[in-house]
C-alpha cells in the first residue's frame, strides 16, 4: 500500500465524506449525497470554527477516511478541555487495513497536541463491531448517551 496522508479536509473533499457516511445501514437512512447544498453549508461552519478538526485520510489521491475532532473548554474537572471524535468513517475498500485505528491515533495525537486531558466519543447502540474496535484501542463504555431530536 501507497502512504498514507491524514489531513485538514477541504471544500473539494466533501462529496467523497458525503458518500462515506452515507454508505452503512444507518447513514443510508439519514445522508442525501445527491443534495450537496446542506453538506456545503454545514462544511463552512466547520472549517471556520478553531475547535473543529474535520480530517480526511488520503491515499492515492483518494479521501478513503475521515473523522471529527471537536475541542471542549470546560469549567468541569477543574477547567479540563476535552475532545470529542465524530462521524468516524472508513471506505468500503480500506477496512480492515488498519486505518480506523491510524485514524484514532491521529485523533487522539491531535487531542493531546490541543490540551486535552480526555478524549470521548459515542457510538450507535447497534454498532457492536465499533463498539469492539474503540474498547481494542483503549477507550472504555464509561457513560450512558442520550439523545433528544430537534
Amino acid at each position: 500500500m501507497s502512504d498514507l496522508e491524514i489531513r485538514r479536509a477541504t471544500a473539494a473533499d466533501v462529496p467523497a465524506i458525503v458518500a462515506m457516511l452515507a454508505d452503512d445501514p444507518l447513514g443510508a437512512t439519514r445522508e442525501t449525497p445527491d443534495d450537496p447544498a446542506p453538506y456545503a453549508h454545514a462544511f463552512a461552519r466547520i472549517d471556520a470554527d478553531p475547535a473543529q478538526h474535520l480530517a480526511v485520510a488520503e491515499r492515492d489521491g483518494n479521501v478513503v477516511g475521515t473523522l471529527q475532532l471537536t475541542v471542549i473548554p470546560g469549567l468541569s474537572r477543574r477547567g479540563m478541555t476535552r475532545a470529542l471524535i465524530e462521524a468516524v468513517r472508513v471506505h468500503r475498500d480500506e477496512r480492515g487495513s488498519g486505518l480506523g485505528t491510524q485514524l484514532i491515533e491521529w485523533a487522539v495525537e491531535e487531542a493531546r497536541q490541543q490540551g486535552c486531558a480526555v478524549v470521548q466519543l459515542t457510538s450507535d447502540a447497534t454498532r457492536t463491531d465499533a463498539h469492539r474496535f474503540y474498547e481494542r484501542l483503549g477507550f472504555a463504555a464509561s457513560h450512558v448517551g442520550f439523545k433528544r431530536m430537534l
